[in-house]
């Protein structure tokens, strides 16, 4: 096994007790795993990514809407990658046009889904993969807020044009890392609490 399959499949050795048994054999109090240090730290990776994303996001758009819309496409890597801004309808990588609001909804009710998930989050991997939902979808939310033409219907921004591909940008990149790093943990067995299971 190698050392990355250990740290996805493996619990932290200070992963808390269970929220039902204490070490004397009390039972706590269900509000108990809110308060416990492991889950206050996976707390701050997953605000800590979340942040990350949503901000590199950010300033990403901020610099397309300054200097690359209206302007010619730039090429990064040749016929193979451009930066070429444009306004976004639809969900991420294009699709969906003409569903802004449903796209809105649906964003707004990843996050309250995330916030209900972290209240028993113990897995190190599994707060990493929220947070870069979390950022995700927080960017392009921003986006149908306060982006023209406004009314929960605001046009996402876009830039990053591989060859023979959709254009998208980082928060679709962070929301699509994320959804990939469940799946693999998900395989793996791990549950956000930090257990495994085997089917």
């Amino acid at each position: 096994m190698t050392e990355a399959e250990r740290i996805i499949i493996t619990p932290d050795d200070d992963t808390p007790e269970r929220p039902e048994e204490s070490a004397s054999g009390a039972s706590e109090p269900s509000g108990a795993s809110a308060i416990r240090p492991g889950g206050r730290r996976r707390i701050t990776v997953l605000l800590g990514v979340a942040a990350f994303a949503y901000l590199l996001d950010l300033l990403s758009k901020i610099w397309v809407v300054t200097s690359l819309e209206n302007h010619a496409p730039i090429s990064i890597l040749g016929h193979y990658l451009r930066f070429d801004a444009i306004r976004n309808a639809g969900a991420a990588f294009g699709l969906g046009q003409g569903m802004t609001v449903v796209f809105t909804v649906i964003a707004a009710g990843v996050i309250v889904v995330i916030a209900r998930l972290s209240r028993r989050l113990y897995s190190v991997p599994w707060a990493i993969a929220l947070g870069l939902l979390l950022g995700g979808a927080f960017g392009n939310l921003t986006d149908r807020v306060f982006r023209a033409p406004g009314g929960f219907q605001g046009r996402v921004v876009d830039f990053i044009a591989p060859a023979h591909f959709a254009v998208f940008n980082l928060a679709d990149s962070a929301i699509t890392c994320g959804g990939v790093l469940i799946v693999l943990l998900s395989f793996r067995g791990v549950d956000p609490d930090g257990t495994r299971h085997r089917d």
